[in-house]
């Protein structure tokens, strides 16, 4: 089996090699077709052009995986079985399990390179995407974020009603000192601004309450500079911030944010969960499409084709919408996030059921 072992892994790789370059490049031709006339009318430099098509072809792999690698096992086992191989195989005694050995070795080898990906290559990919996208196709470049509650230091809490990046300002806020659930101190104002010559916030029209045991102090002012542990940098994000930190700074970037009480932290903890997951897809994908496609049949590999699109494009379905239930607050984001390979895992178990022997 040594001998077959390389030439399935070999024919696995290459076929997937081919098919995520002509997947990528029609989608990119595409694209280019459908922006060309924004290129043209913004005076896009054609290197800023070429690197963003680099990026999105990146960001591509990562999307396609999932078919790429459905179609590729179906391509090659159907066409094994088209010519009898897989009969032959297992009627020397050699099991279906044993069979699979190298299309695993295969999937894995891709698992471990989707992971590095995502990991460290896409972030910085999906980054570049967003800043030319900033800079070259959208009109309106500011950003407003909304109802912001941020822990600022042990203790203390800020809020914002709204924030925009345009000014540096946010308006109705508060800054509540608690502690073991009694509130000591709250800061008011109406707005607060980024001075840049001092690099540190200034509220305007303030209000302070500070709680004595047998007393109230009250105060008000125009303006006051204060301290705070936060910049405008922390607001001035893309939405897709989340997907555009390598694993260690998603990391780190979580941990600040638990720290502070931040209301967007789930986005990415689920990104974290999603980058751990995603390479499992493909020894789960690989383990199905042998199956589905080891059976010869009279109407050739067409069929397993079109039902390995069909499956695979289910699976990026149900990815996507478990992602958006987990972002959207569910109870177990990390089941909701594993719920597509667990679905798929379970499925490639009961039609295991239906192998040749």
């Amino acid at each position: 089996m040594k001998i077959l072992d390389k030439l399935i892994i070999k024919d696995f790789l290459k076929t997937y090699l081919f098919v995520v370059l002509m997947l990528i490049l029609i989608v990119l031709v595409l694209d280019f077709t459908e922006k060309n006339d924004t290129f043209i009318r913004n005076n896009v430099p054609a290197k800023y052009i070429i690197v963003y098509l680099f990026n999105y072809g990146l960001y591509l792999n990562n999307l396609l995986t999932p078919i790429t690698v459905f179609i590729s096992v179906i391509f090659i086992t159907s066409k094994m079985a088209g010519r009898t191989e897989i009969v032959a195989i297992l009627s020397s005694g050699t099991s279906f399990v044993r069979m699979l050995v190298p299309y695993f070795i295969a999937a894995s080898l891709i698992g471990v390179v989707s992971f590095f990906l995502n990991g460290w290559v896409l972030p910085t990919a999906t980054s570049g995407i967003t800043e030319f996208k900033s800079r070259w196709m959208d009109s309106d470049k500011f950003y407003s974020q909304q109802d912001i509650h941020i822990k600022v230091a042990p203790d203390v809490y800020a809020y914002l009603s709204r924030y925009y990046s345009t000014g540096n300002t946010g308006y109705n806020f508060t800054l509540e000192q608690v502690k073991d659930g009694t509130l000591i101190a709250k800061l008011s104002a109406d707005r607060i601004v980024w001075d840049t010559t001092t690099n540190a916030w200034s509220v305007k029209n303030w209000r302070m309450r500070v709680l004595k045991e047998d007393r109230e102090e009250y105060s008000v002012g125009e303006s006051m500079d204060t301290v705070l542990s936060i910049t405008p940098n922390d607001f001035d994000l893309p939405l897709n911030h989340h997907e555009t930190l390598k694993l260690p700074a998603l990391s780190r970037q979580i941990k600040v944010l638990e720290e502070r009480g931040a209301d967007n932290v789930n986005y990415y903890r689920i990104e974290r969960y999603v980058r751990y997951m995603s390479p499992f897809a493909a020894v789960i994908l690989t383990f199905i499409g042998v199956i589905v496609s080891s059976r010869k049949t009279r109407g050739g590999s067409g069929f397993q084709i079109a039902l390995g699109f069909l499956l695979a494009f289910i699976y990026i379905i149900l990815f996507l919408l478990s992602r958006t239930f987990a972002e959207a607050g569910t109870a177990y984001p990390v089941f909701a996030v594993w719920l597509p390979n667990i679905i798929f895992a379970i499925t490639g178990l009961v039609l295991y059921k239906t192998v040749p022997r």
